[in-house]
């Protein structure tokens, strides 16, 4: 079940948003708890049972590294945490690729094995890494119930694409929260634009990238240059279009409830270099290999030689997070290289607006690293784009189908950008004073929730009702 289904949306939220507000504020966080449980069991009833251990094993962790003062055993139980849980990351998320590569070199093992990847357990297992961590450092005090810590881990919002929420985030809000009907709308309001851009933005330029940028060998030979550069920028608007919009959707629907989870992408494509792209992008995952890898092994306080070995690190790191593919770690490393490059050797050096050109440029050749895994179609891709391949740099078939989408890339281009957010600010300054501007803002507030969702609705039973087909050349 996700985020972006009827049978989520007019089932599964509908029904436990309603028990949640209706039911007295002692019992909620059953509700929530119980919810979110049954969200998980969807996905296979097997898999709670890896959530419900992993939670335990971080309370239990917790709960001794609290209790005793002796470092000796604090750090024991530290140790037994990592391996717990990082232990069992690695096998349900990377014994395909690393029994693959063993293949690959030695022959060995014969038959690699089919594991399906739980729900979540990317997004629960760093959460639940930094609750302990956090104990540990004497940040925050460990959570004496283990419902309320399952609460924490298991909370459906944020489990299929972040943000990665911190226990120090919602520790107060767990036991103490007050909803008022502002929440309630600012919720919704943050949820139906969530829904909007994955539902009519995001699967819509999916389409484009799909055909223009096929992960399809075959299918790619045949695209022309054209085609592959309007389908690579047709994945880079739909990865983000698909991130934030599970993250704003998560914010909401925690708005909702009464959590608080902080931003998790700032308008990333706005960026003026690669280190504020990281900056925008995923921002709860780079904080926490900041606060838990970067900043513990050393950050930059040991010289250029310990910094270049921490950034090594990091970046493997996030990119092998990213997915089990080899593919990932060399989009982690490719970002590592220019992260370098600006400390040590581009600096502050491109003139403004510049700036922004290369970052967007360095942003869209990793999209193609991050977008192929084989790495024979990615060197297609590459070949491709600069007319490399039988298809040449034109073909009508292609550009028929950018014209076709162009009013949507457009679309998409905008809702990449922080316009509309500057467009709301400058409208809520003009209803200060005049009326007609504080009827638009207040059509505005009461209108644009219900648009949002409905267009999202329409999109989500069928392309038969999809408008941008009257806008097609």
């Amino acid at each position: 079940m996700v985020f972006s289904s009827l049978l989520f949306l007019f089932v599964f939220l509908s029904i436990s948003m309603g028990v949640y507000l209706l039911v007295d504020r002692k019992y909620q966080n059953r509700v929530l708890l119980v919810s979110s449980l049954i969200f998980y069991a969807w996905g296979g009833p097997m898999y709670l049972l890896l959530l419900l251990g992993e939670t335990w094993i971080s309370y239990f962790c917790a709960l001794q590294i609290d209790r005793t003062k002796r470092t000796f055993n604090r750090k024991f139980w530290m140790t037994i945490e990592c391996v717990g849980l990082l232990g069992l990351l690695a096998v349900f998320k990377y014994t395909p690729l690393f029994a693959s590569t063993l293949q690959f070199l030695t022959g060995f093992p014969e038959f690699i094995p089919d594991i399906v990847l739980p729900i979540g357990i990317s997004f629960y297992t760093f959460q639940l890494l930094s609750y302990v961590i956090d104990v540990y450092r004497k940040e925050v005090k460990a959570q004496k119930s283990y419902s309320k810590l399952l609460l924490y881990s298991s909370l459906f919002h944020q489990c299929i694409a972040g943000p990665i929420v911190r226990y120090q985030t919602v520790e107060q809000e767990i036991d103490n929260r007050h909803v008022t009907w502002a929440d309630v709308y600012a919720g919704i309001r943050r949820f139906s634009i969530g829904m909007a851009k994955k539902a009519v933005l995001a699967n819509s330029v999916a389409v484009i990238a799909d055909t223009l940028a096929s992960t399809n060998a075959e299918t790619l030979s045949q695209t022309p240059s054209i085609g592959i550069w309007f389908g690579v920028m047709a994945y880079m608007l739909q990865i983000y279009l698909d991130f934030s919009a599970y993250s704003d959707m998560a914010i909401g629907m925690g708005r909702m409830v009464g959590f608080h989870y902080l931003e998790n992408f700032n308008y990333p494509y706005m960026a003026v270099s690669v280190k504020d792209f990281w900056r925008r992008w995923h921002i709860s995952l780079s904080s926490f290999f900041r606060d838990y890898i970067y900043i513990p092994l050393g950050g930059n306080r040991g010289g250029t030689l310990v910094y270049v070995r921490n950034m090594i690190t990091v970046w493997f790191l996030t990119g092998l997070w990213h997915g089990a593919s080899w593919n990932y770690v060399l989009w982690g490393l490719y970002y590592l290289v220019f992260l370098l490059l600006e400390k040590f050797v581009i600096r502050e050096r491109i003139p403004n607006g510049w700036n922004r050109l290369y970052t967007l440029s360095v942003v869209f050749v990793g999209w193609i690293l991050f977008r192929y895994e084989d790495m024979g179609t990615l060197g297609m891709t590459l070949a491709g784009m600069f007319g490399f391949t039988q298809a040449g740099f034109f073909g009508w078939s292609a550009w028929s189908t950018i014209l076709s989408n162009i009013v949507l890339l457009v679309i998409a281009i905008v809702a990449c950008t922080s316009l509309s957010v500057y467009a709301e600010r400058i409208l809520a300054l003009a209803a200060r004073n005049n009326t007609f501007f504080f009827t638009l803002y207040a059509l505005d507030q009461a209108l644009i929730p219900l648009f949002m969702m409905a267009i999202s609705f329409l999109f989500l039973i069928g392309d038969v009702y999809n408008p941008f087909l009257y806008f097609q050349f």
